[in-house]
């Protein structure tokens, strides 16, 4: 699984994966920028500019003519945006990858922005956003970002504010896509029966014309506090979903591995302390769920759940009481290779396909700066001991790290917040 990275001389990255008995091929075309990157006048236009460049070039001036051509060769495509980056993607037969790059660089390198095609987009993202908030195990992530990180481009959301979509005009797709759709910010990746001559070849002809300018960073995170910090949003749902998160370490410090391990502990599979004493014992939720959420730099633990209303300040007490005996009790040697297994087999597992291995290289390459090949990764993880998961939960595990975010129906606010310490 190795893979061959290249810098043009304009500044755009070439990653090749080559897979040689995978029968699919991904090609995959991005972009370093994100909500991260945007001012906020401008947030949400990421996500929105996403949207457009499916609506048609001078060479294909229209989705239909687009989404036929991709059709034409059974193609998948797609696109997605983050916090820092946004990739457009098309996946296929072995066989047709040039004709895969051929359309995804289009679309990249030549959108057209045609008016008619962006008011109609404009109430499909109006309505993308009404469904997630209408969701609330998915609009309590939103509402931890902006607990976290306040009226900044890392606490808004992806898909930005409603006002900002109501108001974008063309011309705001315009300077937005001149500015970051550029040779320094741009990968390129393909993953698949592919070498890396033959894919430099194509994209030396393809991105020869594309702007060498200018990296345009973004803000540096601001982040301060000093007790813990809780965000409580209304809401009539039979259930209650919360996340309590523990501000962690951005993507190239070496204890963001230390967290991964420490939180495959507490709760990855249905043997772990978390799901075991939240479902198994009290039988208070469905699900609890872990993460390490890592940016360039910053990030943080997340434990996920969702409970009874009632129950609210019970599970709070739990959730705690975990955190806090696994900074006085040793893990033990059993108890620790399990959780690196879980992690190991889960990496790999992700890894499968064509399309999956072009995410992981893109997001390594951007987040980190450099990517790494998953037995890396693993060997990093297997390093890890029970010593150094002890000390790392002592950083972490403290109040000046603490936050909780709830949407829900919920009622006893003074008693949540009293049970949200580490003292």
């Amino acid at each position: 699984m190795k893979y061959k990275k290249t810098t043009l001389p304009n500044g755009l990255r070439v990653i090749v994966v080559p897979i040689h008995d995978n029968p699919s091929t991904t090609v995959m075309v991005a972009t370093e920028t994100g909500s991260h990157y945007e001012s906020k006048g401008e947030n949400g236009l990421s996500h929105f500019l996403e949207h457009m460049l499916f609506k048609g070039t001078p060479t294909r001036p229209s989705s239909l003519s687009v989404s036929t051509e991709l059709d034409s060769i059974g193609a998948e495509s797609n696109a997605f945006t983050m916090n820092e980056l946004t990739a457009y993607y098309a996946k296929s037969e072995k066989r047709h990858w040039k004709k895969l790059l051929e359309v995804v660089s289009d679309i990249y390198l030549n959108p057209s922005f045609p008016v008619a095609e962006l008011e109609k987009e404009r109430g499909v993202i109006l309505q993308e956003i009404a469904m997630y908030q209408d969701l609330p195990q998915s609009h309590v992530w939103d509402v931890l970002a902006q607990l976290l990180y306040g009226d900044t481009p890392h606490g808004r959301s992806i898909l930005g504010f409603p006002e900002n979509i109501k108001k974008f005009q063309r011309q705001d797709f315009m300077g937005y896509h001149r500015k970051h759709y550029v040779a320094s910010k741009t990968l390129v990746v393909v993953s698949g029966a592919v070498t890396p001559q033959e894919v430099l070849s194509e994209v030396k002809k393809i991105f020869k014309d594309l702007p060498e300018v200018k990296k345009r960073g973004k803000d540096k995170i601001k982040e301060s506090q000093k007790v813990p910090a809780i965000i409580i949003e209304k809401k009539k749902t039979d259930q209650t979903h919360m996340i309590m998160a523990l501000r962690t370490f951005g993507a190239n410090d070496k204890r963001s591995i230390l967290v991964s391990v420490l939180l495959a502990v507490l709760g990855e599979g249905m043997s772990s302390r978390l799901f075991q004493r939240l479902r198994g014992e009290m039988g208070a939720c469905y699900y609890v769920r872990v993460a390490n959420d890592i940016y360039t730099d910053h990030g943080y633990a997340a434990i996920s759940t969702g409970v009874e209303k009632g129950r609210v300040v019970e599970v709070v007490k739990a959730l705690i009481d975990e955190c806090k005996r696994i900074t006085y009790e040793q893990i033990s040697d059993k108890e620790l290779q399990k959780a690196k297994d879980y992690i190991v087999s889960h990496l790999y597992m992700g890894l499968e396909t064509s399309d999956s291995l072009a995410v992981h290289y893109l997001t390594e390459e951007i987040v980190r700066g450099d990517s790494r090949d998953p037995q890396e990764i693993e060997k990093a993880i297997r390093k890890v001991t029970a010593k150094e998961i002890m000390d790392i939960t002592k950083e972490i595990f403290k109040d000046e790290s603490l936050n909780l975010a709830i949407v829900g129906n919920v009622s006893d606010q003074k008693g949540i917040k009293k049970a949200l310490t580490f003292k």
